[in-house]
């Protein structure tokens, strides 16, 4: 039976803290202003945190058990982590293909758009196509690491607590279900612009449809390992290569194209959700879920 109590005190502590600091930075002057853009990356990054402080608050002193129900303390399946880490650049990739490949977004070798911000930009001039190389190198090795440390935030709220919390309802149900919520976490930051620029109601929708497709991966991962460390980490690495095709066709419109989360970057990650249905990975059978668990349901939660 699902615990309606954790339930609403678990969302109302995510969203409640969340939302006062995605809404905080408008009292900081006028958009695109040094402070303003300061505050708003300060504040987004703590916001990121708000679930799984949620979660622990939750755990501790509504459910009354012990932190390490949550599971930060394993790592399970290795395996997992090579999916987590290297899945994210693929899948990227893989969305910019497509976008040129579609016309959805011209390609632009020339990174006139660098162009002008090194112009504008004081300091030594570096060449265009040595930047991109070192963004690029950066996002596929350190960046994961370093954006695994924000991520586990959000992923310790929604996959480790919130996934298990609504299992009662069956696998898909919480899965789907742990996904929407967690994009319609995002309304906030979505309506002031962020990720769908100039377009943000139509990026409200986009966003619950993007984190229902990538929750599902991220709850594969969980599920496989019964750790938050794997979404997180896969999380991390999404966040670090995310904007990669935008180097290359920087004019795109970011609902149809260049990201993962526009409508043709949904086409990667549902032909993957799709090859881990077709090869009987998702739903997680029981047997990987009893084996990532040591045989033995963790407190307050039932065996799936």
């Amino acid at each position: 039976m699902v615990n309606k109590k954790s339930l609403f005190w678990f969302l109302l502590i995510a969203f409640a803290l969340a939302w006062a600091l995605f809404v905080l930075p408008l009292l900081a002057g006028a958009p695109g202003t040094p402070v303003r853009q300061t505050i708003t990356l300060v504040c987004w990054s703590a916001a990121m945190w708000a679930p799984g402080l949620a979660a622990i608050l939750t755990t501790r002193f509504i459910d009354r058990q012990k932190l390490g129900t949550l599971n930060l303390g394993r790592l399970g399946d290795k395996k997992a982590y090579l999916w987590a880490w290297l899945l994210p650049p693929a899948l990227v990739i893989a969305a910019g293909i497509l976008t040129w490949a579609l016309g959805v977004g011209k390609l632009d070798l020339e990174f006139s758009a660098i162009r002008q911000a090194m112009a504008l930009a004081a300091g030594p001039q570096l060449p265009p196509l040595l930047i991109v190389a070192l963004q690029m190198l950066v996002a596929l090795t350190v960046g994961p690491l370093f954006n695994t440390l924000f991520a586990l935030g959000e992923e310790l709220g929604w996959r480790g607590y919130l996934l298990p919390k609504l299992m009662p309802f069956g696998q898909w149900p919480a899965i789907l279900l742990s996904g929407a919520i967690w994009g319609i976490w995002h309304m906030p930051a979505i309506l002031q612009g962020h990720n769908y620029p100039n377009q943000p109601l139509a990026g409200v929708f986009m966003m619950i449809a993007f984190c229902v497709l990538f929750g599902t991966i991220a709850s594969w991962l969980y599920l496989r390992t019964r750790s938050p460390w794997a979404p997180a980490l896969l999380h991390g690495s999404y966040n670090a290569v995310a904007g990669l095709p935008l180097l290359f066709m920087p004019q795109v419109n970011m609902v149809l194209g260049g990201t993962l989360g526009s409508l043709v970057g949904w086409i990667p990650m549902i032909a993957f959700i799709g090859w881990l249905v077709w090869r009987k990975m998702l739903p997680v059978q029981e047997s990987v879920v009893e084996q990532a668990q040591g045989a033995e349901a963790l407190p307050g939660e039932p065996v799936i």
